[in-house]
């Protein structure tokens, strides 16, 4: 359609059918031909046609005016599209796991919307991954596996997993010095998503190796976890990014850490590469900043 409001805009311009053929490399009974198309289609006419000129009537002076707003419009929503992809400004929406989003993303964001004033930030936070595309959300930060193999990801941050206790705990029920030694200890067992429950799996000079743990206390949440473990209840899993600070005040100490876990690496996560409008790629690049320059550095004694 607007290709034809486009036409009638250059025959206005031109009052002249061949000169509007040759401006859009037409052959001139083509150029006649679709301007009386456009009339059989509206049922008027909207030209009065002779061998040297055109007029337009009162229905074409009429259309003109139409089509002459409408181009306009057209062109002012296609630039204000484009600058969307240039200029980062818009609503950006974001989706970061619970206990991560309220200690960590929020205070990122903030910081961030005092840098990018025109851009509106709406975080949301949820203790499964959610489906980015269905939902209409720009970009995920999480920890772990990528959810969809749809997504494009970004590490933003390395962070391996260990085994944990409270001095309290290790004095009253000792350190276990092999995982096979985990069957006579209390266990913390945090719950993700659908993993199955109390498994834990150790790797050690590339042989694995599968525990069925005890679990004393369970718990979805993991900071209420982490505060049953700091209150002496059990042995848990851990990241090193949430240990450090515990390790170095010696509120707990890390067991077997020849004994690898599974990682849990810190992704980010969004839809595609193509065509990023500019506040997800300069939110992207804002926040791989922060966490390059935070990579943990796990004190093992």
């Amino acid at each position: 359609m607007d290709s034809d409001l486009s036409f009638f805009v250059l025959l206005a311009r031109h009052r002249n059918l061949s000169a509007v053929a040759r401006e859009l490399d037409l052959t001139p009974p083509a150029a006649t031909r679709r301007l009386q198309l456009m009339e059989e289609r509206l049922g008027v006419r909207l030209a009065n046609r002779t061998t040297r000129s055109i007029s337009l009537t009162s229905e074409g002076e009429l259309f003109l005016a139409h089509a002459t707003r409408i181009l306009a419009d057209i062109k002012e929503m296609e630039d204000s599209v484009s600058n969307q992809r240039h200029q980062p400004r818009g609503l950006l929406r974001i989706n970061a796991s619970l206990g991560f989003g309220r200690r960590r993303i929020s205070s990122l964001a903030s910081a961030f919307a005092q840098k990018y004033p025109d851009i509106e930030l709406d975080l949301q936070v949820s203790d499964k991954p959610v489906d980015l595309i269905a939902n209409h959300i720009d970009l995920a930060i999480r920890f772990g596996a990528l959810p969809d193999r749809r997504l494009v990801a970004r590490r933003l941050l390395s962070n391996r997993r260990f085994l944990c206790a409270s001095p309290k705990y290790l004095k009253r029920h000792g350190e276990p010095v092999t995982v096979a030694e985990l069957a006579n200890h209390r266990c913390i067992i945090h719950n993700q998503n659908d993993e199955a429950h109390g498994i834990w799996r150790f790797t050690r000079n590339h042989h694995t190796e599968v525990f069925k743990v005890r679990g004393a206390m369970t718990s979805n949440d993991g900071d209420i976890a982490l505060g049953w473990a700091l209150d002496g209840h059990g042995i848990m899993i851990r990241s090193e990014w949430d240990l450090n600070r515990y390790v170095e005040t010696r509120r707990l100490k890390i067991l077997l850490p020849e004994f690898m876990l599974e990682p849990a690496d810190l992704f980010l996560y969004y839809p595609s590469r193509q065509n990023l409008p500019a506040r997800v790629r300069v939110f992207i690049d804002f926040v791989a900043e922060r966490f390059a320059q935070e990579a943990p550095a796990t004190k093992r004694e």
